[in-house]
Order: C-alpha cells, then sequence, then structure tokens
C-alpha cells in the first residue's frame, strides 16, 4: 500500500512538473511573440504616430508624449508611454474631480472625462494612443496581451485578492479591451483577468489579438 501511495504521489508529482515546464515554455514563446510584434508594429506604425503627433501639437500645447508610472509584473512599478490625449495638466485636475480614498473599488473611469482634447477623443476611441506602449513591450516590462497596467496608486488600494492579477506582465490588450474596455465594472474585470491568468496558453494571446481590432472597430465601452 506504502508503495502504492508512493507511486502515485511520484506521478502527481511529475504531471505537476510537466505542466510548469509547458507554462514556462509558453510564456518563453510569449516573450517571443512580443519582441516579433512590438519590432514589426514599431516599424509600421511609426509614420502614423508622426501624423497623431502633429495633431496633438495643433490641438493643445503641452507635450506628445504622456508618461505615466503604472504597476507592472509584481507590482513593480515603470513609466508607461501613451500619446497624449488630455490637457497638459490633467493629474493635477484629478485631485478636483475625483477623490481616490472614497471609491467604492479600486478603479476609476470618468465619463465624458472634461480633461480628454478633441484629438484625444478620436485616440481612445480608436485606442490609437496606447501605440506607443510597444517600447514597453520591446523593453520588458509590458506584454501585447496581459491585464491592463494600473497606476501604482490605484494599486496601493487592492486587497491580497486583487494583487493577484499582477502575476503577470500586463498588456495593451487582453480580456477587457475585447470584452467591454470602460464598461465593465471593476469586478468583472477582475474576474477576466484572473481566468485569462490561469487559463493562459500562447494559442489564447493569439485569439485576443485577433479580436482587440473588431473590438475596437465597435467602439464598446471606449470613452
Amino acid at each position: 500500500m506504502r508503495e502504492l501511495i508512493t507511486s502515485r504521489e511520484g506521478k502527481s508529482g511529475s504531471a505537476e512538473e510537466a505542466v510548469r515546464r509547458r507554462k514556462r515554455i509558453s510564456l518563453c514563446l510569449k516573450r517571443g511573440l512580443d519582441l516579433i510584434g512590438a519590432t514589426v508594429g514599431l516599424l509600421l506604425l511609426w509614420p502614423l504616430m508622426l501624423l497623431i503627433a502633429c495633431a496633438i501639437k495643433l490641438d493643445s500645447s503641452g507635450p506628445v508624449l504622456f508618461v505615466q508610472e503604472r504597476a507592472g509584473k509584481d507590482g513593480k512599478p515603470f513609466r508607461m508611454y501613451k500619446l497624449r490625449s488630455m490637457v497638459s495638466n490633467a493629474e493635477e485636475m484629478l485631485d478636483r474631480l475625483l477623490d481616490l480614498e472614497a471609491l467604492a473599488s479600486p478603479a476609476f473611469k470618468i465619463r465624458r472625462d472634461p480633461r480628454v482634447t478633441r484629438v484625444g477623443r478620436f485616440l481612445r476611441r480608436t485606442s490609437l494612443d496606447e501605440i506607443p506602449q510597444l517600447w514597453n513591450v520591446l523593453r520588458g516590462e509590458m506584454s501585447l496581451v496581459g491585464p491592463r497596467p494600473e497606476e501604482t496608486r490605484i494599486v496601493s488600494l487592492y486587497d491580497e485578492e486583487q494583487r493577484a492579477r499582477l502575476v503577470m506582465k500586463p498588456g495593451i490588450t487582453g480580456p477587457m479591451q475585447i470584452d467591454g474596455r470602460g464598461a465593465l465594472g471593476f469586478e468583472d474585470r477582475l474576474e477576466k483577468e484572473l481566468e485569462y491568468i490561469e487559463r493562459f496558453t500562447l494559442w489564447g494571446d493569439v485569439v485576443i489579438l485577433a479580436k482587440t481590432m473588431p473590438a475596437v472597430v465597435r467602439g464598446k465601452g471606449s470613452y
């Protein structure tokens, strides 16, 4: 009987190790996909970024890029890049629009945000403001697919369960972007992201990437 139990435990351990090995391989392949996708994306999209940069400068004063500290894998902070879609003093204005300590959940999205510029509304509607995040992907701070990167000051409000969404690199797109975007409540978003992490496969990432453009075109939840 003892030998039978030992045999079963050995098989169980071998199966778990095989699963971990497959996941490690999938994560290595995911990084390869990130490097290829980000490199090709930046090479193809840099003329578009130049046009958008001109539009941003003509529309409002301030820098072309918006840089903000976000929480990466395991909560490690990094500088995330976006094409600026708000007025240059948007961060200062936020304190007058929102009390972070009074939030019902550690997330926020302001409908009809007065800080968003005319060009910014178009950029957000089409997600073109997120093109510079391909540089974050190249640097290894983000992935093409993953949970959305959240502000560090919001992450500081997370409980233990909510911090589970930080175990993978944040992504430019992910389950939130193809199913609701900003219209999702925090609990629904958290559920989808934790499910993505638990069931992660490289093929799943490919499917999400394929569904991202149709979701952007539909525009549901973009504001």
